[in-house]
Order: C-alpha cells, then structure tokens, then sequence
C-alpha cells in the first residue's frame, strides 16, 4: 500500500489487513528499522518522503471519511454572502462540495478540483487565479498565480497541507505550492487549517502557514489510544490555535450522515486571539479521553459529542 500511495495511515493499514492499531505501528517500526519505509505520526510513507509529494489519485484514497466529516463541519463556518479563499487538496475539494450549496458565496481559488466542485452552482461565483498547471494536484502555481492574488482581501483562507506541527505549522513537500498558499494566506482576514489525524506531527520542507497566523484547525477525532496526537492538538491550542475537531462517524439529526452545524463562535484574528478553557483542564472531553486524562463531566459529552471547540488553557 505504501509503494502504491506513497504514504498511508495506520488507521487504514489496520482497516484493510484488520488488526489493531497498536500491531501495525509495531510492524512498522520493524520495516523502519529494515530500511523498507520511514514512520510518520499516524501513518508511514516511502524511504525519503520528508521531501515526496504524492499526487491526486493516491491522495484521494487516504482517510475519505476523515476528510468527509472535516468538510461537514468546516462548511458550517462558511455564511451567506462571504468572499473566501480555497487552497488545493483532496479535504479542500471535499469542502468544495459543500460550498455548493451556500448562497452568495464568492470562492477565489487556485484548484481546478475546487472549481470543478463549484461548476455547477448557481448561486457561488468562482474566481481562479492565473499561473502554470501543476498536474499532480491540479492547482495553479507559480508568479501567475501569485500575482493575481495582490491586493485581494477575503474574510477566510481555507487551507491544507502535507504536515501540521505546533512547533512549524502547516507544510508541504513542494516549494511552488508553498509560495502559492503563502499568498493566499495574505489575502484573508482568518486562516482555517484543514488536516485529518495522518498529518498531525508530520513536518515537511517548505513552511506554508506558521503557527501563529493559524486562527482554527479543523481536524478529525484521534484514537482513543492515539495520546501523542492529543497532546500535538494541545500544543497547538496553547499557541492560540481554536480546535474543533469532528468525529469520522459524525451524523445529523436523526442519525442520518450529514453536516453537523456548530454553535456559531467569534473567531478573533491572528494576533488577537482569545482563550477560555473548555472544560476541566482546559481540555476538550473528546481530547481529555484520549489522552487519559479522566471522564469527562457528562454535560460536557452531550453537548460535544462529535464536535469540540478546544482553546488556550
């Protein structure tokens, strides 16, 4: 699996050979150790995939109900009549999707995916950026793309990535693609991170959006088992970084699958930030599961059941 998609999730390793989690990160620690591929948080990837990109199609077959349940609930951030700006990716295209059905809205984005996603909807304006096709990921890059980004102010930038760390940001393995998000950083009032649990812990070569300029991170549920994810989510909401984090299994009223719209909170701009503590601790009850730290208080399971805001302690 790692030969044919460049990187793979321990979730879903475990999933397809059906065993535990804790077997698989064992086994691949061996292989590690055999030279066969390198470990990553929360999944493994090819002998010098520090630098490796995959492309689209083995991208696209990565933690899809992640991805899924991380767009539900970050096209709930997204009001009627906002500008907004869209980065490429396989979790941005599926937020894409989503938008389709927001009225009013203008996306300006560098994806032909994401555009493609918003073909067809009447009520979204698209705007593409100009710049030179990279085919891997089906973005527009390079000065063409930078250019046609001055001077351009939305109210949120949605973004994605290779790698999210609290001590770097968010990343990714090629320099074009960086260049291109950092502009697209630039042009928006907040920044929303959007990464599954396979990208928690993972640093790549070229920063894209440091820790500081980053107002929330949309990411999915981590194992229960899973403490150093937890405590990589903390760090990152010490810096200032609002968390809500979306359960894979995430369903609408009724049970039935669907977004699942958040209690709407202001979210301060980089540099303004407020904190508050969640719960005890200042830890969110799905986060403080995870990482051992106790059961959380029963009002606090019912009203985050799937979805949970987590803030500066």
């Amino acid at each position: 699996m790692v030969r044919a998609n460049g990187a793979v999730s321990l979730r879903e390793l475990a999933r397809v050979v059906q065993t535990s989690e804790v077997t698989v990160r064992r086994d691949v620690r061996a292989l590690e150790a055999e030279g066969l591929l390198d470990r990553r948080h929360g999944g493994a990837v090819l002998p010098g995939g520090f630098t490796r990109e995959s492309g689209f199609p083995q991208k696209s077959h990565l933690a899809t109900a992640e991805k899924t349940a991380i767009a539900d609930v970050a096209a709930g951030l997204v009001e009627e009549g906002e500008a907004i700006v869209v980065g490429a990716g396989t979790t941005t295209q599926e937020l894409a999707r989503r938008l389709a059905r927001v009225p009013g809205l203008t996306v300006v984005t560098n994806s032909l995916l994401v555009a493609q996603a918003l073909a067809h909807a009447n009520r979204v304006e698209v705007v593409m950026t100009g710049g030179t096709l990279r085919g891997s990921n089906y973005a527009l890059v390079g000065s063409g793309a930078e250019q046609s980004l001055q001077g351009l102010r939305v109210s949120r930038a949605f973004l994605s990535g290779s790698g999210l760390t609290a001590e770097r940001g968010l990343s990714t393995s090629n320099m074009l693609s960086a260049s291109v998000d950092r502009a697209l950083v630039q042009a928006a009032a907040e920044v929303v991170v959007l990464a599954d649990h396979s990208k928690l812990g993972t640093d790549t070569m070229f920063q894209t959006v440091p820790t500081d300029v980053i107002t929330r991170l949309v990411t999915d549920e981590p194992a229960a088992h899973d403490e150093r994810a937890a405590t990589e989510l903390q760090a990152l909401a010490d810096q200032g970084v609002q968390i809500t984090v979306a359960g894979a299994a995430a369903r609408g009223p009724g049970g039935s699958a669907g977004a699942e719209r958040q209690a709407r909170r202001d979210v301060p701009l980089p540099g303004q930030r407020r904190g508050g503590p969640p719960g005890p601790g200042g830890v969110a009850p799905q986060l403080r599961s995870a990482a051992g730290l106790g059961a959380p208080d029963p009002g606090e399971s019912r009203a985050a059941a799937r979805v949970a805001d987590l803030r500066r302690r």
